[in-house]
């Protein structure tokens, strides 16, 4: 009877739900927006909720403080990180930028006791902070990710290796990483027996030795993902005949003659595959594998168009593909006839100064429309086409119903284009596209007007990320998009025609936004008119336009960079640590001006 009576006396919360009730409701929140929501109810549910966050994205590491994060979420087991904008992936962002770890490295270190998976994306990471987390985290951490990181040496993947024995997943994708030596993958070789994702595909890691590969594949019997860099794949046999339970492999490298590839046999599970510098001598290695191929990473592949074809009709279950526009509109129909399960495609621009590309190497309306009709579970599509047309928007509206992310970049290598501006397809797009959370839309002068841009406002209705490139005529037409966009979190905008007057009045219009980043614009000598958005925790920050020297295959090539606008929303104020190369604009220093 105590029991009972105890459990009529639980602490209720203002709705009537005990405290004991509502925290086994929350175990089955997830979805973070939901988490929010739960969080404004009242001040038990705002604490209830915090003690109970598993996971926490920040999506700009300047938004909020480490130590903030703590007070608030101090039993999280999970966190990601993101430093630099976006653009920098396009090397339009100052190296020195910003965005480092070690803040956050040391309250991880001091405070987060529950923490097992770190990922940090684009941000500096310094060897000391890699010492310093395997030192306090490193036998409990299951996962880290370096995501396009910078800073850091081998040396710092020597901790990993040694310290993180438990470890299943080790990503280091695109990192910018000083090689040393090859001694942290043979650690990580001989301290682990967990692994399962390791990734240090598209890096500089050219000195590790295919025997810790074939070490850690006889270690690590759940080993199921391995993306290396470079590396000649006669090497790897050891590696594949070892690796029983892999599903998926990426990278290697083919520098022998054909022949001799004839003995590769990869591993009897891999279903989702990227060989590095595959040719058309190379591609029959991989066909009696292609009926349960489910991802085909065919970037750095160099097949013409006829070899997509003779490849992609091979996979009827295929459900992922990311190429180079070389595919062209015949390998895109032969894609929508094969592979009916697509559900991502993305098709890069290809390497022209490589002459890769045959005549029939372009993407245009034609493989869009066959596209939209052959493959309708199509969730994500990212294309760069060399011509486009309302009409073939208007059936990626008609057909393409689970459509989540769309994002479409006009190239400039045609003259003319067959049907501007794309006012009436991208309208019919965003009309028929319902699921559609993030859009891109990168065009010409003349490719969008401002009606279509008043169109994208108004059918935006749950887009949260948006990126718009030489859209518009005229400042009329960014503050008729600013009076939609409802669900709009993050905006980026490029070459584009708008004053910064106009700009600050769409951010205020624009309820949801959270950060936005524009280079090419209008921009002012000082400034001035950009005060107009300024308000309490609203950071604002300018880099001016410069010259810079970019290699472009081996040549040193200068190039103009506009002015940037960088503002975002930050509980922790502005910055401190500005490089020379960025200024903060505060609204104080133009009061006596």
């Amino acid at each position: 009877m105590s029991d009972v009576a105890e459990d009529r006396n639980v602490n209720r919360t203002s709705t009537g739900i005990s405290d004991v009730v509502l925290g086994y409701v929350m175990q089955y929140i997830h979805d973070p927006k939901d988490r929010d929501a739960v969080s404004l109810v009242c001040r038990k549910w705002y604490e209830l909720e915090a003690r109970t966050r598993k996971h926490v994205t920040i999506a700009l590491c300047y938004s909020t403080s480490p130590d903030r994060l703590r007070r608030r979420f101090g039993n999280l087991e999970s966190l990601k990180l993101k430093g630099k904008p976006r653009a920098a992936m396009f090397n339009l962002i100052p190296e020195d930028w910003g965005g480092y770890a070690t803040p956050w490295v040391r309250e991880i270190a001091e405070s987060f006791n529950f923490l097992d998976s770190l990922q940090f994306r684009r941000m500096i990471v310094k060897d000391s902070d890699l010492e310093l987390l395997t030192r306090s985290r490193g036998r409990v951490l299951l996962t880290l990710k370096l995501d396009k990181c910078s800073g850091f040496t081998t040396d710092g993947l020597l901790h990993i290796g040694r310290s993180c024995r438990n470890l299943k997943t080790l990503f280091l994708e695109e990192s910018s990483i000083f090689e040393r030596d090859g001694e942290w993958l043979h650690e990580l070789a001989l301290n682990n027996t967990v692994l399962e994702f390791l990734n240090f595909y598209m890096t500089e890691l050219v000195k590790v030795q295919f025997e810790d590969l074939e070490l850690i594949a006889r270690n690590c019997r759940s080993l199921v993902s391995v993306k290396i860099s470079d590396r000649e794949i006669l090497d790897l046999l050891g590696f594949f005949r070892t690796a029983t339970a892999l599903e998926e492999f990426c990278g290697g490298s083919f520098n022998e003659e054909s022949e001799k590839y004839t003995v590769v046999s990869l591993p009897p599970r891999l279903c989702r595959l990227g060989l590095t510098y595959m040719g058309k001598t190379e591609i029959p290695i991989v066909f009696p594998f292609a009926l349960h191929f489910k991802k085909l990473d065919l970037l750095y592949a160099l097949l013409d168009t006829e070899d997509h074809c003779m490849l992609i009709q091979r996979c009827p279950n295929l459900e992922v593909l990311e190429t180079r526009n070389v595919i062209g509109d015949r390998g895109l129909e032969v894609l929508a006839q094969s592979c009916k399960r697509l559900k991502r495609l993305r098709i890069e621009r290809g390497a022209d100064e490589q002459e890769m590309e045959d005549e029939e190497g372009l993407v245009s309306q034609r493989g869009l429309i066959a596209l939209a009709q052959g493959c309708l579970e199509l969730e994500y599509l990212a294309v760069y086409v060399s011509d486009v047309t309302n009409a073939s928007l208007e059936h990626i509206g008609s057909y393409s119903k689970n459509l989540c992310d769309f994002r479409l970049v006009l190239l400039d290598r045609e003259e003319r284009i067959t049907d501007l501006p794309l006012d009436n397809g991208v309208r019919a797009l965003l009309r028929g596209c319902e699921k559609l959370r993030r859009f891109a839309l990168y065009v010409r002068p003349g490719g969008l007007s401002d009606v279509g841009l008043g169109y994208i406002g108004q059918y935006s209705q749950n887009v949260r990320w948006m990126l718009l490139g030489s859209v518009g005529e005229s400042d009329a037409g960014l503050l008729e998009f600013s009076r939609g966009c409802p669900s709009l979190q993050k905006l980026e905008m490029r070459s584009c025609c708008f004053s910064e007057r106009a700009l600050a009045a769409a951010v205020m219009q624009l309820t949801s936004l959270r950060y936005l980043w524009v280079q090419g614009y209008r921009a002012s000598t000082t400034g001035r008119d950009l005060l107009a958005m300024a308000r309490p925790f609203w950071n604002i920050e300018l880099i001016p336009a410069r010259r810079v020297t970019l290699d472009q295959h081996g040549v040193d090539v200068e190039v103009d960079h506009p002015a940037h606008i960088l503002a975002y929303y930050s509980l922790a104020g502005p910055r401190t640590d500005f490089p020379d190369t960025v200024i903060p604009l505060d609204p104080e220093s133009f009061v006596s001006t």
